[in-house]
């Protein structure tokens, strides 16, 4: 259950293959500390997508800023980079290596899109919706059940 209203984490770094990585590890070490376990393979799948896009494409530089918010109905992770060109999916020829990039955004996402910022640069943006909260085992035996009465087995002592 969320505790808070809101919670926001951010990081700035240049998109290099290195720090994606490490972009990638602080997402989910982020989302294992809100108890968002159930999200992390998506979100870093998609931060990571996000982020070599920002390598491959953005000019007239590589710096950008992630950032990750926690409301109560959903979780936004979001990519701003410098270079006002919007992202646009492609259809990929299927042997080849690339090019997949935001249709994997969409595929894992629940939402995505794109804030342009006019000469500033645009924001890339993708949610997810919290998982459900686990259901809880009845505290009592179900209506027909019967308890058992057998004792446990005593380990045996080897030695």
């Amino acid at each position: 259950m969320i505790s808070q209203p809101s919670r926001h984490c951010t990081v700035e770094l240049q998109a290099l293959p290195s720090r994606i990585g490490q972009v990638r590890r602080i997402v989910s070490a982020q989302l294992r500390y809100w108890h968002l376990d159930p999200l992390i393979d998506c979100a870093a799948l998609a931060v990571t997508e996000l982020l070599t896009n920002v390598h491959r494409h953005a000019e007239p530089d590589k710096m950008c800023t992630v950032e990750i918010e926690l409301l109560l109905d959903h979780l936004t992770v979001s990519v701003h980079d410098h270079d006002p060109r919007m992202p646009q999916i492609r259809t990929a020829d299927p042997l080849a290596t690339c090019g997949r990039g935001l249709a994997m955004v969409a595929a894992v996402s629940e939402s995505w899109g794109v804030r342009p910022q006019g000469p500033a640069g645009k924001t890339v943006w993708f949610t997810l919706p919290p998982p459900s909260p686990a259901v809880a085992p009845p505290a009592s035996p179900m209506h027909g059940a019967i308890p058992s009465t057998e004792t446990p087995a005593r380990p045996a002592v080897v030695g």
